[in-house]
């Protein structure tokens, strides 16, 4: 597994580390409207799937803001958000900033996406900020699991695997 900490402290994420070349695993996760949304949703969709702790912090809100203004130059990729915020607190940060260009979804009900991308923090109950790019045909193209959650994930990397999947 990935060795990741949380402001400098070691954490241990439940779940399997996914990697290149895997078959990214079907998940469940929830729209802002409380819809059930899964990874079969985006099929044939090249997916950019931005992971972080919560919308409601400097890096996570900036990081989410980052992708949405990017989605446009990532022309052949969807761009996602998964955190485990209630979809109604996603709604209002999403509101007030304005964000549009990508769907923000919601882990919070049984941290399904969390345990089955290896991103789940067995002592916060968040997740880990990282990075998949997903191609078309769901196999794992790119990853990027930020060694500290309080860090940035590397953009210019994260987009360029986007932009080259199929």
């Amino acid at each position: 597994m990935a060795n990741v900490t949380f402001h400098e402290n070691p954490v241990t994420l439940l779940g399997s580390e996914i990697k290149v070349g895997d078959s990214a695993p079907n998940f469940s996760v929830l729209s802002n409207d409380l819809k059930e949304v899964t990874l079969n949703d985006y099929k044939d969709k090249v997916k950019l799937i931005s992971v972080v702790p919560s919308v409601d912090t400097g890096v996570c809100s900036e990081q989410t803001k980052r992708f949405n203004d990017e989605a446009s130059e990532v022309a052949n990729a969807h761009v996602l958000t998964v955190s485990m915020d209630l979809p109604f607190a996603q709604k209002r940060w999403r509101t007030v900033n304005k964000v549009e260009n990508l769907d923000l979804l919601s882990d919070h009900r049984n941290a399904e996406f969390g345990e089955k991308y290896g991103v789940l923090i067995q002592e916060l109950r968040l997740l880990a900020r990282s990075i998949f790019v997903v191609d078309s045909t769901n196999t794992v193209t790119y990853v990027e699991y930020v060694e500290e959650v309080s860090n940035h994930p590397d953009y210019a990397k994260a987009l360029e695997a986007a932009k080259a999947a199929k």
